[in-house]
């Protein structure tokens, strides 16, 4: 029973996508694998355990219509909250204040999955989901291993145009020497609406993480990466395999 509790599909996804984007025009609605960018995302959402509902808040009609063909609902975004510089916690309270009765349940979660990671599976969300109902931390957010190290060949330019690492001081020449380092991925986010309301920034508290394999952590930022993501949904390769587009 408490199984099936947890996985009873009452919890609501939110997906940001504003209109305006510089680095790929109409971003969140460009065709990826056959679907528009942001219905991967929705789908995913939907194929939860825990997610029943999807909300996707948008300042464009476009993205819109994208949304509700998908199985969304929508959210109208103010203009001020869909600019360039618009911090994207901004966003979420707005969702969160236009939709309390959903976010301040006593078991409700606040499940943010951005437009932009097209190859994250729904075990990628659930995981999350799992990880922060265990306790011990105010969000979780989805984070890879890191092809780069600070240690090693991550390196920064000084005001002589020379390259020093990024952390220096290490006499290590190989990866097992260092401590393992982790990229954020945009793939899943889940915390409380308390601490979405409160929070001075999202890594102020105590920040849990599941780890989400490589090939499913790409972030949509640029045309190479669109090429990418459809590249890996038609030609599936280690952990994408099994990942329905």
């Amino acid at each position: 029973a408490e199984a099936a509790e947890m996985s009873d599909k009452t919890q609501t996804a939110l997906i940001c996508a504003r209109g305006g984007s510089k680095g790929v025009k109409d971003k969140n609605i460009r065709p990826v694998a056959g679907k528009p960018l942001i219905a991967h995302s929705i789908l995913c959402a939907l194929q939860s355990r825990y997610v029943g509902r999807v909300i996707v808040s948008t300042d464009s009609g476009a993205i819109a219509a994208v949304a509700r063909e998908y199985g969304a609902e929508v959210l109208a975004r103010p203009k001020e909250l869909a600019e360039d510089t618009s911090p994207e916690l901004l966003a979420w309270r707005h969702a969160v204040a236009s939709n309390a009765a959903l976010f301040a349940g006593k078991n409700a979660l606040f499940i943010s999955l951005p437009a932009t990671s097209p190859l994250r599976a729904p075990q990628d969300v659930d995981a999350a989901v799992e990880r922060y109902r265990q306790g011990g931390c105010d969000i979780v957010f989805g984070i890879a291993p890191s092809h780069r190290s600070p240690y090693l060949n991550m390196v920064s330019v000084d005001e002589k145009g020379l390259i020093g690492l990024v952390i220096p001081g290490s006499k290590a020449v190989r990866r097992q020497d260092v401590p393992p380092v982790y990229d954020i991925t945009t793939c899943v986010y889940v915390s409380g609406a308390g601490y979405v309301e409160t929070c001075a920034s999202l890594m102020q508290g105590r920040v849990g993480y599941v780890e989400i394999p490589p090939q499913r952590a790409l972030d949509i930022d640029d045309e190479y990466d669109l090429y990418l993501a459809d590249l890996m949904l038609a030609h599936p390769f280690g952990a994408m395999k099994g990942v329905k587009p």
